[in-house]
């Protein structure tokens, strides 16, 4: 104990806040499995609970009343965590000493926090689940608009090389991006939809080809900020939201072959539902780092002694994505039972795939165009014939 604690007292305070952030995400997947025993194997428990015997649902809404307490329990500790800490600048502020140390202290606030929902009567409960919608709704947006500046960075970076080896690089990528989504439509058609009768999966996969076509119409545009390599990857991943959305639709004989969840635990369904946990962890610790894609002006660090990224917006982050990881183990909807190992399915689940595919189009749609439209204010500002010209 002696030895790991003057290891980790002897980090520089930059590297300890670069250590937390890891902390934190080691907890905050911790804290998603504990809700998945809660909803799948702790009925029993619940049941002996006098204030969770009147739930609506009788005994199938244990788990999800055991989900939205454990998840709300999650969300109190983050947003605490996101009061004390927004607004921290420097390394030496006690809000970066909070943050990155006292663990003793914030392991018993966790505990803390992860009982007192169990406490709480059902129409509070219910009534957090209603909010939690919104919040995971804010979580979509904020891991929306992270996966778009990612893409279009990486899209400037390469392109922008003069030497032409990223620009290779680019050409390869993008083709294989499209290569991909092209032969997953084709597969979405053949399996999903594959009699007039599925015409809401016609539809899907319809309106995501259209979508696929006008980004790269976007992109061959000269005017455009975008390239090949941005749509290619912005195609790739609304392709791949699409074919989610299909695959959180409720079983059905032609339109959905899934296979339906027996409960027993099969390897394909608990290789499916791990994977899934993890990527919610990862999604939140992606997008909490990433507090500069909100920020309406640039700042770079001015010194050493700068926090590496912004705690606040890191807990608020986290505090959403407690709301998110509750939506996903309930289907969106807080009267729904779930199968064991299942996660994210649904009717609801489906539409809000569907919708978050629309919003990844226009935002991408929307920063592409962005160069077209200062020009044109540009040169309509200037008593200059209105068209398009280059910003150079």
């Amino acid at each position: 104990m002696g030895y790991l604690r003057w290891c980790w007292e002897g980090k520089s305070r930059g590297a300890r806040a670069e250590v937390a952030r890891y902390v934190y995400s080691s907890i905050f997947l911790l804290t998603n499995f504990l809700a998945w025993l809660v909803r799948d194997y702790s009925h029993n428990a619940l049941a002996k609970l006098h204030y969770l015997k009147g739930c609506k649902g009788g005994q199938d809404c244990l788990g999800t009343e055991g989900v939205l307490r454990v998840s709300m329990g999650c969300f109190i500790f983050h947003f605490c965590m996101f009061i004390t800490t927004v607004g921290a600048t420097k390394l030496q502020e006690y809000r970066d000493s909070w943050h990155s140390g006292l663990w003793h202290l914030k392991g018993l606030m966790w505990i803390s926090v992860m009982i007192m929902p169990f406490l709480f009567p059902p129409a509070v409960i219910q009534l957090y689940g209603e909010v939690a919608r919104f919040g995971a709704g804010i979580f979509l947006l904020i891991q929306l608009v992270g996966i778009v500046k990612f893409i279009t960075w990486w899209n400037d970076r390469w392109m922008s090389d003069d030497t032409g080896r990223c620009r290779a690089a680019a050409i390869m990528v993008s083709t294989t991006a499209y290569s991909a989504s092209v032969c997953g439509i084709i597969l979405m058609y053949i399996r999903y939809a594959p009699k007039a009768s599925c015409s809401l999966n016609i539809f899907f996969v319809t309106w995501t080809l259209i979508l696929l076509q006008i980004m790269t119409g976007i992109s061959l545009h000269s005017k455009a900020n975008a390239g090949l390599l941005a749509s290619g990857l912005m195609g790739l991943y609304i392709v791949f939201l699409c074919w989610s959305a299909i695959r959180s639709e409720p079983i059905m004989d032609k339109c959905n072959p899934r296979k339906q969840a027996t409960g027993k635990g099969d390897w394909i369904n608990i290789v499916s539902f791990i994977i899934a946990v993890l990527a919610i962890v990862m999604a939140a610790f992606s997008a909490g780092i990433e507090s500069r894609y909100f920020q309406f002006s640039k700042s770079e660090l001015q010194s050493d002694d700068d926090v590496p990224y912004g705690y606040g917006f890191f807990h608020f982050v986290f505090s959403m994505g407690s709301m998110y990881f509750a939506m996903l183990f309930v289907g969106w909807n807080l009267h729904q039972t779930m199968e064991k190992w299942s996660i994210d399915i649904g009717w609801a689940s489906t539409w809000v795939k569907i919708v978050n595919e629309w919003l990844a189009a226009i935002l991408y749609k929307a920063i592409s165009i962005m160069p077209m439209c200062i020009s044109l204010v540009f040169a309509c500002a200037s008593n200059a014939p209105c068209e398009f010209r280059d910003m150079d």
